[in-house]
């Protein structure tokens, strides 16, 4: 598949957003890393779990609905650990430091994930070419979810609405023992991108740190708890976490009216300037629930996020007054859903519309 490309006109759109966006930081003269908020939550973030994992494995409550119910806890910890941690970190966005950023970024490894795998086929695949199809593995969800109308479409296609939830679920435990394996054996990121050499170091911590994974999260809480007991925990743990990470990253892009490119029928070029694509592929919700943005790690804020990765995401609730102002000026439309409710609304409304298309 050839690669696509975007419009080589200059991007007058993206020129001005990046001098509003200095201008921000240059007036508050703060930097565009993280700064006390973000380190605060981490550390609260990592109690949390420290905590949940001490009380399951060490002190497992007697009634098995509290520890059921401490599981799904343990699940929503997981994913914002993810949001907030790993994320800032993977972008070098959490710390000025660059072994602090992917100390940061390896906490996926810790939660079962790959920090190399996840930044080719995020920071690159992902943010270069958002809802591409074939370029783009977040909406690689084939044979199961349709997103668009350039994918296949099946039978079950027209009931995906209904299921979409429930599938969403098992997607953190696929991510774990299936997609990374699949990437690493198969060599490719995703359909049009062939997976970059690992190193020696690479294969190493791949290795050594599923092996761990599985050690923590499973063989030692066995050994304490018993293995039925651990089955169901473990399966609420990842089915909560699997739910909130699917969920949370298709409200951004999965929505009514967002744009998708499918490079057989569309051509492989863009004609619009990157970030003017960003922008008409990309929606913001729920931006002023506090609680939604401290669990979320601002990627309910997704459009500054595409625009500006490498800032990090405790600045954007700031910006996204100015760059909402410079997509006036242009014409663009910033899209945003005022509640999560309402964006998950849209997201069913779009799988209903294109499974039955």
């Amino acid at each position: 598949m050839a690669q696509t490309t975007f419009a080589r006109t200059a991007p007058v759109f993206f020129q001005r957003l990046r001098e509003v966006t200095e201008a921000y930081f240059k007036e508050n003269n703060i930097s565009k890393t993280g700064d006390y908020r973000l380190y605060l939550k981490t550390g609260i973030l990592g109690a949390a779990l420290a905590a949940l994992y001490v009380v399951l494995v060490f002190f497992t409550p007697a009634s098995p609905w509290l520890a059921l119910g401490l599981c799904a806890l343990m699940g929503l910890v997981v994913a914002s650990i993810g949001f907030n941690v790993m994320h800032d970190g993977a972008h070098g966005s959490y710390s000025r430091r660059k072994w602090v950023n992917e100390l940061m970024a390896h906490s996926l490894n810790f939660l079962g994930g790959n920090a190399y795998l996840w930044k080719l086929k995020h920071n690159e695949n992902h943010h270069t070419f958002t809802n591409v199809e074939g370029m783009d593995d977040d909406i690689d969800i084939k044979p199961w979810i349709r997103v668009h109308p350039g994918q296949k479409r099946y039978w079950f296609h027209r009931f995906q609405h209904l299921y979409s939830l429930l599938l969403y679920g098992t997607t953190y435990l696929f991510w774990i023992f299936y997609n990374d394996l699949r990437k690493y054996f198969s060599g490719k990121v995703a359909d049009g991108t062939p997976l970059r050499p690992m190193k020696a170091k690479d294969h190493i911590v791949f290795w050594a740190s599923k092996v761990f994974y599985i050690g923590l999260f499973l063989v030692l809480p066995m050994w304490q708890v018993g293995v039925l007991p651990v089955l169901a925990g473990y399966g609420v743990m990842v089915f909560v976490a699997g739910i909130v990470i699917s969920v949370v990253f298709q409200l951004a892009h999965v929505v009514e009216h967002a744009e998708f490119v499918h490079p057989e029928g569309d051509g492989h070029r863009i004609e619009a300037e990157w970030a003017v694509h960003q922008v008409e592929t990309t929606a913001n919700f729920a931006t002023r629930n506090r609680v939604w943005n401290w669990l979320f790690g601002g990627l309910n804020f997704q459009i500054e996020h595409h625009l500006f990765p490498r800032i990090s995401h405790v600045h954007y609730p700031a910006l996204s007054v100015r760059l909402r102002q410079v997509c006036a000026e242009f014409g663009i439309e910033y899209r945003e859903f005022p509640t999560m409710r309402s964006a998950l609304r849209s997201h069913l409304a779009h799988l209903r519309r294109v499974g039955m298309a």
